[in-house]
């Protein structure tokens, strides 16, 4: 099946402590079933790595948390633990008013060597060419964007019984990897984020669906305004008048 390379939705947010993970993804096995992707997958998770770009000041931290409603980033993404493991991507991720989207590129034929520090330049030799890598030339070279922070989690992914644009996630085991490699080297250690705790995203192109809110509510959950990569950055105790 081929890779989908846009999407363009609304994506809720809940942090969930471990015993409240348990009860709400009990409850949502009425409505919800695992997304077949997982099917053959060691405990229903698959692993997503993304390594993220910035500016020397960090200005795409800064405008996630000043909540600008116009606002996107690159990263770049796989699903492998090592080098040559899975398809890697180029993705622009961002928002319009209370829209996500995000636009992908594939990286054809690249090779990440564990520790190197060429991403970029890797990503300019190989990503598909097309608006997403156009628009990458441009902002890296307007910004001076560089590799700043690798994320790393498992997810479990469900999708709805009866709408198939309705779909949730649960991430858990964030860590965070101060790092310019998409495979980082042995002695680039990772820190814990959220420990204990799983990042619930909830994604749709229309609307909840009325037995969604009936959770919500029995359980008392609120969205949160949360960034991975933003958190893994204050773990990291980056500041912005930090050199590269």
């Amino acid at each position: 099946m081929p890779t989908r390379l846009d999407f363009l939705r609304f994506e809720f947010k809940y942090v969930l402590p471990a015993d409240l993970r348990r009860e709400v993804e009990r409850e949502l096995g009425y409505f919800m079933q695992l997304d077949p992707f997982v099917g053959g997958c060691a405990d229903k998770k698959y692993f997503v790595r993304s390594l993220y770009f910035d500016s020397p000041g960090y200005e795409h931290y800064f405008e996630k948390i000043d909540g600008m409603l116009q606002r996107a980033k690159f990263r770049v993404r796989t699903y492998a633990r090592s080098p040559g493991e899975a398809a890697t991507f180029l993705e622009l991720k961002g928002r319009h008013d209370a829209l996500v989207f995000k636009h992908r590129a594939e990286l054809r034929g690249a090779t990440f060597a564990r520790g190197s520090r060429d991403v970029a330049e890797t990503v300019l030799a190989c990503a598909t060419e097309g608006p997403v890598l156009q628009r990458f030339r441009f902002e890296r070279e307007r910004r001076r964007l560089r590799p700043v922070m690798l994320i790393d989690y498992e997810r479990r992914p469900y999708v709805s019984r009866y709408d198939h644009e309705f779909r949730l996630t649960f991430d858990d085991t964030l860590r965070a990897t101060r790092t310019e490699s998409l495979f980082p080297a042995p002695w680039e250690n990772a820190r814990d984020v959220l420990l204990g705790a799983t990042i619930m995203e909830v994604k749709f192109r229309y609307h909840v669906p009325s037995w969604f809110h009936r959770i919500l509510q029995s359980y008392d959950l609120r969205r949160q305004s949360i960034s991975k990569v933003c958190e893994g950055m204050e773990v990291w105790q980056l500041h912005p008048d930090m050199e590269f």
